[in-house]
This record gives C-alpha cells, structure tokens and sequence, in this order.
C-alpha cells in the first residue's frame, strides 16, 4: 500500500505581511501532479490545513478545490485538525464527504475515526487523532489521571484498543519529545506541549503534523512532513518535500520523499548596500525570490528598504550586520526555553528582578498556581 503524507499546509498564512495564497495554490498543483504520478492508495494530511481557526473565504475555497481534485482522482484522503484549526469548522460536513472518500476527524470528544483499508497483504487500520490538549481527554475520561500531554495522548490511544497484529497508521498533531523546532512555530514554556515517543509504539506509521521541518523521532516510520513551503527565514535551508510511505506485509516499510519546488524561495542575502543593489548576491537567488537582505555596512543606509524593493522586488525584511547590532544585548535569551520548567523560568526571572532567589515558602506557592492554571 503505498500512502502520501503531508502536513502544515496553514492556507492564509502570510508572511512578513506577504498573503502567501498565490504561492499556496502553486504548491498543491505541484502536490496533486505528485499524486497523480505516485497513483497512491491514500493521502495524509496531518492538520493545520489553515493558519487560524477563522481562516480567509480565499483560503476555504483553496482548500476545497484541493479537496474536489482529489475526490477526482478517487484517491482516499485522510485528514485531522491541528492547534491552528478550528476543530468543529474543519469537519464540517464530514459524514457528508466521507462517502466520496474524503475522511475528515472530527472534535475530539474519547471516540477516534478509523477506516479500514485492505491490499494483496490484508488489512490496514487509519487512525485519525486531531490535535490534543489535557483537558479534551480529561473531559472524555473523567476517572483518568491525565497530567500532561503525554498522559492525554496515552490514553487517547489507549481508549483506541488498536490491534498489534494489523498493520495500523495513525495520523497526529503533537510536539513529539526530541523533535526540531524552528521559529515559524509557536514554542511553548518548558515544553509543556511535549510528548514521549513511546506512546505511539501500537503504530507502523505515524503520519505528524505540527513542527516545519521534516524530520524522523527516533525510528523511521514516526515522521513530521513537514511543511509544503517556507513559512519564516529560519527555514531558508529546508528542502521541502511530501513523504511517500511504502508498506509491504506487518514490519516491511519503506520510507522516500518527492522534493517540491516553490513558486518563489525564502532566501538571505548579505553584504554591503552597494553589493546588494549591484545584485551581487549569492549564485542561484532570484529577484523574484522573497528576500532578508542582512545589510553588513556600520552606517545605517536611508530608506535602504525602498531603494532594495527596487531591485528585489519581493524583498520582506532588511536588518543589519555590524559591530553596533553584535554589540546590543537581546533583551530575553529563549534558546532553552523548551528544556526549562516553568518554575525554573519563573524562578529565574525573579532572582533578575529581585537579586535574590525563591525562598521555599515562596516557590511551594508559586507551585499551587501553576498547577491551579495548568487545571483550568
């Protein structure tokens, strides 16, 4: 069986205040001649199919001619909702396009979709889990002991009572534990959103959603797609892609990817004005491209941002590079955020401010709250 996964498509999304619709619509075109090349069993689509819960009318009609293309090609689409979805908007009408096999996940509520689908080696289970918090599952499982997300995606799976004998594949929208971030995504304090790889052990495949970069956690059939464009320049590097899962027989399962080429790259550029606006840049940038120009000059340069959108038509961001820009102090270091509690943070912002560490009394109170706001 052989199945196409992606991921974070966010339709609507703009960057730098560019819409990225136009560039949005290129790439699906790219994705559904990907489809009709590859002639998959099913597509994989695992959440944040828009940018916000209430996305443009232009975005909504993206997405749903992507959809009547692929009920076209009679391909079986499977898809679920990530934390930029409205849950309850995203499965509108499911049980309605469900019949042209267009399978949509919806709102969370203890019960999850699967699907059967069979081929020459018998059958295999789709799992569809949209996006997650503590208190969905609590809400479902009132007598369960839920503290964290791990907790709440174990006993989503759990409730599932998924059969280890069947070939299963589960679609997901979670931060998995050891996974890359990049600075297009939403990072949350102490890495509370974080979940162990272990509780999707009852899988084959796991089809995720959620982190930009296409990556593998751990084993090689627990994956991020990643997403279909460049949403920030700390992106610049990736080579975006869709996944193609290829499953023989229970354990037989192989891995590749078909490379996607965007309307128009994410790039940096660097060097003094005089070099930029002389497009002496590096080999292979477009002025077509949407640029960040990092200006190297000591001086700042008048109206640098006018005189380069000349050349650089697409030109998003202009920051400098120079003695007085490494010389300033960033007011807040987040580098390790994620690998921090949040009492730890908490307790190092008031020894800045006060000098003096938490005393105990102070911490155990400090303590309460936060499990009191972690409840609520």
């Amino acid at each position: 069986m052989r199945l196409i996964h992606i991921s974070d498509l966010h339709l609507g999304k703009r960057v730098n205040e560019f819409s990225m619709l136009e560039d949005q619509a290129y790439i699906l075109k790219e994705i559904l001649n990907i489809i009709a090349e590859e002639k998959p069993d099913a597509v994989l689509i695992a959440g944040d199919v828009y940018d916000r819960s209430v996305p443009p009318e232009e975005a909504v009609a993206l997405w749903d001619d992507f959809l009547v293309q692929l009920a076209k090609s009679k391909t079986e689409v499977f898809a679920i909702s990530g934390n930029h979805d409205s849950a309850v908007r995203f499965a509108d009408h499911s049980a309605l396009v469900s019949s042209t096999g267009i399978h949509l996940a919806p709102k969370y509520d203890g019960e999850v979709v699967h699907v059967r689908m069979t081929d020459s080696f018998g059958e295999v289970m789709i799992y569809l889990l949209p996006f997650v918090k503590p208190v969905d599952v609590r809400k479902a499982f009132p007598e369960e002991e839920i503290a964290d997300y791990t907790d709440a995606c174990r006993i989503a799976i759990d409730k599932m009572q998924v059969d280890p004998k069947k070939r299963n594949v589960l679609l997901a929208h979670q931060f998995v534990t050891g996974a890359t971030r990049c600075e297009s995504e939403e990072i949350v304090v102490g890495g509370l959103d974080n979940v162990d790889a272990s509780v999707f052990d009852p899988f084959d495949y796991v089809a995720l959603g959620h982190l930009h970069g296409k990556q593998k956690v751990g084993r090689e059939t627990l994956r991020y797609s990643g997403t279909p464009l460049k949403y920030s320049f700390s992106e610049k590097n990736h080579v975006k892609s869709v996944t193609i899962v290829e499953m023989g027989e229970k354990g037989d399962i192989t891995v590749r990817e078909r490379v996607l080429k965007p309307k128009h790259d994410l790039r940096e550029i660097r060097g003094t004005y005089e070099k930029l606006i002389a497009k002496e840049a590096y080999e292979g940038t477009s002025v077509d491209d949407y640029i960040h120009a990092i200006l190297t000059d000591e001086q700042d340069v008048v109206d640098a941002f006018a005189k380069l959108r000349i050349v650089y038509r697409n030109l998003m961001k202009v920051s400098y590079d120079n003695a007085r820009t490494r010389g300033q102090q960033s007011v807040a270091e987040l580098s390790n955020v994620e690998k921090k509690s949040p009492l730890e943070i908490f307790s190092e912002f008031y020894e800045q401010q006060n000098n003096s560490p938490l005393n105990t009394e102070q911490e155990d109170f400090m303590v309460e709250c936060m499990k009191k706001v972690w409840e609520e």
